[in-house]
């Protein structure tokens, strides 16, 4: 790490801390040349592969991007598109690759999109897993109702043990 200061090719790390809730790591250096201190973050990168092979860094602006068409004419609030995207690099980040297959990414949104906007979410589900009749929406319908029910049912559960 070259000092930021008099461009010095090395650096000493004086501490280290977790940052961004574990997905960054920031490092106090100081220049053993100059001595003076500065920061760096460091994270790790995270891959995406796309279906035709290609390769590109995880993007929560893509996520938010592709669940905000989903969302297009319900009322979702932008901070609620953040905090699914956030959930999504968690969940894809929690697998421990530095790779993750586009399918992934798709299957990580599906999950807390179903909690966000049923009608987002059978938007979002019927463009990934290339719904194509009826009967794939009431088969999916079928699906959230079932899910209505036990989440409801989980609730009612914990409310009860309180």
């Amino acid at each position: 790490m070259h000092c930021p200061f008099c461009r010095h090719p090395d650096s000493r790390v004086v501490d280290s801390r977790e940052a961004d809730e574990g997905q960054a790591i920031r490092r106090r250096r100081q220049c053993p040349e100059c001595g003076r201190r500065f920061t760096t973050v460091e994270t790790a990168v995270l891959s995406v592969v796309k279906r035709s092979g290609v390769t590109e860094p995880f993007s929560r602006e893509k996520v938010v991007r592709g669940v905000r068409r989903a969302c297009q004419g319900r009322d979702v609030a932008d901070d609620a598109l953040y905090q699914l995207a956030q959930k999504v690099e968690e969940t894809v980040r929690a697998n421990g690759s530095a790779e993750i297959p586009s399918n992934e990414v798709g299957l990580a949104i599906l999950g807390p999109l179903r909690d966000l906007d049923e009608v987002a979410y059978l938007r979002f589900a019927s463009v990934y897993r290339s719904f194509s009749s009826a009967e794939d929406f009431e088969q999916e319908i079928k699906d959230l109702r079932v899910h209505r029910a036990e989440s409801a049912r989980t609730e009612s559960d914990e409310s009860a043990a309180r």
